[in-house]
C-alpha cells in the first residue's frame, strides 16, 4: 500500500483532504501531516511516504523549499503541489525541482484523489520496471561473466591495438587505463585428506568463498576479477605506481587468506606475475604468474607464491650424482599424478621445468638418471592412462610406444624435456578426450532438462546442475565450451522461440503465453521479449493490440 503524506498550513482544509478522502479504501495509507515544511520534513524522514501532497505557500518553511530537500535527499519521492497562484514561476520552479503535479485551489477531494491514483500508478509501473531490470541483469550474469572470460583471454595475447582494447573494458564497464599492472592466478579447492577433490563435484562451499572474496576488495576499482571458470580466477591488479602495485598485491593476498582461513579442508594457491607499464606487456605478466601457479603440483602448502622468487623454491642437488639423489620426496610421483588429473596443456612446460629442477644439475648430466626419470614418467603415464579406461594395447601409440623414442629421449636433457612434454600432452589429450565424451552427455542430458521444465519459472543454472550432479561452475563452464553459447542465454534463446511460434501460431495472449513458456510475470515477460527481439510480442504477431 503506497504511503501518503500531507504538508498544509490551513486547518480546515488539511482536516478535509485527511478526513474525506477513505484513502484506504482507495488502496492508500495516509502516513502523516504536518502544517509546514519545517515541521514536515523530520517526520516525512521518519514515516517514508511513497506521495507528498504539499500547499506552496505556508510559514517557516514554504512548499518548494521543502520539495527541493525531499528531492535531493529521497529521488524518488512523488510531490503534488497545491497552490493558489497562477502564476508561470511558481510553474516553472516546481518543472524545475521535479514536482510530478502541480494543481491549483480550489480542488475537491475526488479530483484530488484521481491525480494520486494516477501518480501512484506511475511509481508502481516504475518499481516494476526496476524490478525488471533487475531481474534481468541477475539473471544475464552469466553472459557478462562469459564476455569478461572472452575479453581477459584477449588481453593477454597483446594481439589488439590498444585503443581497440580500452573500448571494450569501457564496454564493459571495467576502467583499464593506468602506468602499473600485474596480474594474480588464483584457485581454491576442496581437499580429501591431502588429495583436492574433483572441480566438478557440487560444492556451495566453494561458490560461497568466491562470492566473499569479490565482495570483499573490489571497490577502489584498483583490482578486476576475471572468473576463468576450472581454471580458478584471475586479478588484474592496477597502480600509479610500483610501490603502489605491491600494497595492492598485498592487500589482496591477506584478505584471500583471510577468507579462506575461516574454512577447513580447503586448499588454495596463487601464481603472481610481475608487474609491467602497458596493457601490451600483460602478456608477459600472465606468463610469469603462470609459472608460478604451476608450482601448485609441486608444493603441498597453501600458499601465494611470486614469480621473482621462484629460485628460493627449488631445490639444489650435490654437485657429485649419487644413488641417493634419486629421493621419493624430491621427485614425489603423486604431484605429477596431481598434475595430469588436474593439469592444463599450457601449464606442461612450466610444471617440467620446475619439477625437473629438484634433481639438480648432476641429475640432468647424468645418463643413468636421465633413463630413471623417463621411465617413471612413461610408467606413471601409462598408469594414469590405464586409469582412464585405456587399454595397455591402446597405449602403444606415439610417444609411448618405442623403444627408439626413449634412446633418443635419454641423449641429452633437452630431448628428455621434450620427451616428458610430449608424453604429458598426450596424456592430457586423452584425459580431455574422455572429459568431452562425459561432457557430451552432461550437454545432452542438460538439454533434456530445459526442454521438459523450460515452462517452470525456477529453471536456473543452480537446478540444472544439481540435476546433473556437477557444480554450477563446472556446469556454466561446459556449457559454454560445448555449445558456444552460456546456460541462460540458451534458456532464454529456447523460452523466446517457444514464445514466438505461440505469438505466430496461436491466438493466445501476451499473458497466457508468458506462464506457459516459464515466467509468471507477464510484464517481465514482455520487458524480457523486447530487450532480446527488439519488439513487443504484440509488434512480433503483427497486431496493434495492447499488451496484456
Amino acid at each position: 500500500m503506497l504511503k501518503v503524506f500531507l504538508i498544509e498550513d490551513e486547518f480546515v482544509v488539511r482536516e478535509g483532504i485527511k478526513k474525506n478522502i477513505d484513502w484506504k479504501s482507495e488502496g492508500f495509507d495516509f502516513c502523516g501531516e504536518a502544517s509546514d515544511g519545517e515541521l514536515a520534513y523530520p517526520l516525512i524522514r521518519s514515516t517514508k511516504p511513497d506521495i507528498v501532497i504539499t500547499d506552496i505557500c505556508m510559514p517557516f518553511m514554504d512548499g518548494l523549499e521543502i520539495s527541493r530537500m525531499l528531492k535531493k535527499e529521497m529521488p524518488e519521492i512523488k510531490i503534488i503541489v497545491l497552490s493558489g497562484h497562477e502564476e508561470f514561476e511558481y510553474a516553472k520552479e516546481a518543472i524545475k525541482i521535479g514536482i510530478e503535479e502541480y494543481l491549483l485551489k480550489p480542488i475537491n477531494g475526488e479530483d484530488l484523489l484521481a491525480v494520486v491514483a494516477k501518480v501512484g500508478q506511475k511509481i508502481l509501473e516504475e518499481r516494476k520496471e526496476k524490478e525488471n531490470i533487475e531481474k534481468f541483469k541477475n539473471e544475464m550474469e552469466e553472459n557478462e561473466e562469459d564476455a569478461k572470460r572472452n575479453f581477459f583471454n584477449d588481453l593477454i595475447r597483446s594481439n589488439q591495438p590498444v585503443g581497440n582494447v580500452l573500448e571494450r573494458g569501457k564496454q564493459l564497464k571495467l576502467e583499464l587505463s593506468a602506468p602499473f599492472y600485474n596480474i594474480i592466478l588464483f584457485k581454491v579447492q576442496r581437499v580429501h585428506g591431502d588429495v583436492p577433490v574433483a572441480d566438478e563435484e557440487f560444492s556451495n562451499r566453494l561458490l560461497h568463498i568466491r562470492k566473499r572474496i569479490s565482495e570483499n576488495f573490489f571497490e577502489n576499482g584498483d583490482v578486476i576479477e576475471f572468473n576463468r571458470n576450472l581454471e580458478g580466477v584471475a586479478f588484474l591488479l592496477k597502480a600509479e605506481n610500483a610501490k603502489e602495485i605491491e600494497m595492492i598485491q598485498k592487500r589482496v593476498v591477506e584478505t584471500i587468506e583471510n577468507i579462506v582461513g575461516d574454512y577447513q579442508h580447503i586448499k588454495y594457491f596463487g601464481g603472481i606475475g610481475s608487474p609491467v607499464t602497458r596493457l601490451r606487456e600483460l602478456e608477459h605478466s600472465f606468463e610469469d604468474a603462470s609459472r608460478a601457479f604451476a608450482y601448485r603440483f609441486i608444493l603441498e602448502k597453501s600458499q601465494f607464491l611470486e614469480c621473482k622468487k621462484i629460485e628460493e623454491t627449488s631445490i639444489t642437488a650435490n654437485d657429485t650424482l649419487q644413488i641417493s639423489m634419486i629421493d621419493a620426496e624430491k621427485l614425489d610421483k603423486k604431484k605429477v599424478e596431481y598434475f595430469l588429473r588436474c593439469g592444463e596443456k599450457e601449464d606442461i612446460p612450466f610444471f617440467v621445468d620446475e619439477y625437473l629442477k629438484n634433481i639438480g644439475n648432476s641429475g640432468k648430466n647424468s645418463l643413468i638418471f636421465r633413463q630413471y626419470i623417463i621411465m617413471d614418467m612413461y610408467i606413471t603415464v601409462a598408469k594414469f592412462m590405464e586409469g582412464l579406461g585405456y587399454k595397455k594395447e591402446e597405449n602403444k601409440k606415439e610417444p609411448l610406444e618405442k623403444t627408439k623414442e626413449m634412446t633418443q629421449a635419454i641423449s641429452t636433457i633437452e630431448n628428455s624435456v621434450i620427451y616428458i612434454e610430449r608424453l604429458f600432452e598426450h596424456a592430457l589429450n586423452c584425459r580431455n578426450e574422455v572429459s568431452r565424451k562425459k561432457s557430451g552427455d552432461i550437454i545432452d542430458k542438460t538439454k533434456r532438462y530445459i526442454e521438459d521444465n523450460f515452462m517452470n519459472e525456477d529453471l536456473s543454472l543452480n537446478a540444472a546442475a544439481s540435476y546433473v550432479n556437477i557444480s554450477p561452475s563446472h556446469l556454466s563452464a561446459v556449457f559454454s565450451q560445448e555449445m558456444g553459447v552460456t546456460f541462460v542465454k540458451y534458456l532464454t534463446d529456447y523460452r523466446m522461440n517457444k514464445a514466438k511460434e505461440l505469438l505466430k501460431c496461436s491466438n493466445k495472449r501476451s499473458n497466457e503465453i508468458s506462464m506457459e513458456i516459464g515466467y509468471k510475470d507477464p510484464h517481465y515477460f514482455s520487458y524480457l521479449f523486447k530487450k532480446t527481439q527488439g519488439c513487443t510480442p504484440m509488434q512480433y504477431r503483427g497486431t496493434k493490440g495492447s499488451e496484456e
